[in-house]
């Protein structure tokens, strides 16, 4: 089956591209290379994947070039479409609420516009649980209302997924958004909390933590994240939110605390203010893609936080 991936280069799109490809279909992943974080990062990934010879092809592009999306799609039949490219991060978008907008939302209108015109009938869109906002009930679940965004990149993703709607309900497109609840692992975004503390630590450098460290969030090893993007692909749904996450709590000072146990150092904490558009927790209820997709998340973050330090630590090894 071909397979479009779109930010395939990146964290989350590299294995997903990676797992497609082991089980034997072709992947085309497009990736703007943009210098968000150094796209040396990238290209490594992109070396990984280009060992499976020529069922991976690599097209650099930019999601709000029109008519560079409608090319690619005219290109190539796609079977399906997984769509992971966007401006990441809440405290960035805060900074270019308008860059946000226009890649992640006119970016994702594109896509589906071509989608619909060259007959790519099923997509798979990476949403956010920044959609949910300071939501009072916990654990989040897909039937809470999600009015009220406190960031522009939460606000872009929930513009997306309602694009995602319009597309199946006009045009009957197939479509499935996935809350991601902060996906980590080998190969993570270097700007990541998770990455950017390990690089902190290792170096005996503060860490930056903004309030009283009792934020805590739902993290997600990057293998169950794959396994649930990948069952969305199995049958056809019409349109469906799923969360994925973990379903388990983290606080910050615990977080760093398995940090520091992989790492076998000390962290000397820099505490900061509140940070604006920060939520104080995420926590996914995971029952309907439990139901849905046979989604079973298997790795607690004491095991991926071992598993993230292990990569870590190679990876520093070999840049030396």
């Amino acid at each position: 089956m071909n397979f479009l991936v779109t930010g395939g280069a990146g964290f989350i799109g590299s294995h997903v591209c990676e797992r497609l490809l082991r089980d034997g279909h072709s992947v085309w992943a497009l990736d703007d290379l943009n210098d968000f974080y150094d796209p040396e990062l990238k290209l490594r990934n992109l070396e990984d994947l280009h060992a499976f010879g020529a069922r991976f092809t690599f097209v650099k592009g930019d999601l709000t070039d029109r008519e560079a999306v409608d090319e690619l799609l005219a290109s190539t039949r796609f079977a399906q479409i997984v769509h992971l490219a966007a401006r990441a991060g809440v405290r960035p978008s805060l900074a270019d609420p308008a860059l946000y907008q226009r890649v992640n939302v006119e970016g994702t209108a594109n896509l589906l516009e071509s989608a619909r015109k060259r007959g790519a009938r099923k997509i798979t869109i990476a949403s956010s649980s920044s959609v949910y906002g300071v939501n009072s009930k916990v654990p989040f679940s897909e039937s809470d209302p999600i009015s009220a965004p406190i960031s522009p990149y939460a606000a872009s993703k929930l513009a997306c997924e309602a694009l995602g709607h319009v597309y199946h309900h006009v045009y009957g497109l197939d479509i499935i958004a996935l809350r991601l609840f902060t996906v980590y692992g080998p190969r993570q975004r270097p700007d990541l909390a998770i990455h950017k503390f390990a690089r902190l630590i290792n170096a005996e450098k503060p860490i930056p933590v903004f309030g009283n460290g009792s934020t805590a969030r739902d993290y997600t090893y990057i293998e169950d994240t794959v396994s649930g993007i990948l069952a969305c692909t199995t049958k056809e749904f019409g349109y469906e939110i799923f969360n994925l996450g973990e379903s388990q709590t983290v606080k910050l000072l615990e977080l760093i605390g398995l940090l520091e146990a992989a790492l076998g150092k000390k962290a000397c904490i820099d505490w900061q203010p509140d940070q604006p558009g920060d939520v104080p927790i995420t926590y996914a209820d995971i029952s309907k893609a439990r139901a849905k997709l046979g989604y079973d998340p298997r790795v607690k973050i004491e095991e991926g936080i071992v598993k993230f330090a292990e990569w870590f630590q190679k990876s520093r090894a070999a840049d030396i």
